[in-house]
C-alpha cells in the first residue's frame, strides 16, 4: 500500500510540474503572438521559475527516500540541468533579450514538457500496477 501512495505522490507532484512548465510555454506563446508585453510576460515566468526548480529537486529526493532507483536516476539529468541554469544565472528570462530568445526558449520548454511527459506515463503505469497489485 505504502508503494501505491509514494506513486500517487510521485504523479501528484509531475501534474504540478506540467502545469507550471505548460504556463511559462503558454506566456511565451503569448509573447510571441504580441498578446502580451515583454515585461509582464518576463514577470510571469520568472515568477515560477523557482518552483519549478524547487518541485523537481523535491520529485528526485522523493524518489531516492522511496527507493525508487530508476526514476531518480531518470531524473537526475533534469535536476542537473536546472542546477546549471541556476548556477549560471540563465535561469530567469531577460526582459530586453526575449523576444532574441524566444526560440530558444519556447525549445527548452519543450524538451522539459516531453521528459515530464515520459515520466507521467512511467508514473501512472506503476501507479495502475500497484493499485492493481494490492487486491
Amino acid at each position: 500500500m505504502s508503494d501505491l501512495f509514494a506513486w500517487l505522490i510521485s504523479f501528484l507532484f509531475l501534474v504540478s510540474l506540467l502545469i507550471i512548465v505548460v504556463y511559462q510555454l503558454v506566456c511565451l506563446s503569448d509573447l510571441e503572438f504580441d498578446y502580451v508585453n515583454p515585461y509582464d510576460s518576463s514577470i510571469r515566468i520568472n515568477r515560477v521559475v523557482i518552483p519549478e526548480f524547487t518541485v523537481q529537486g523535491a520529485l528526485t529526493i522523493f524518489y531516492l527516500l522511496t527507493g525508487h532507483w530508476f526514476m531518480a536516476i531518470l531524473s537526475l539529468p533534469y535536476l542537473c540541468y536546472n542546477i546549471k541554469l541556476y548556477t549560471s544565472k540563465e535561469h530567469l528570462t531577460d526582459v530586453t533579450e526575449i523576444y532574441n530568445s524566444l526560440k530558444r526558449e519556447q525549445k527548452r520548454r519543450l524538451f522539459k514538457l516531453g521528459h515530464i511527459a515520459l515520466f507521467l506515463f512511467i508514473t501512472t503505469f506503476w501507479l495502475i500496477h500497484s493499485a492493481l497489485e494490492d487486491d
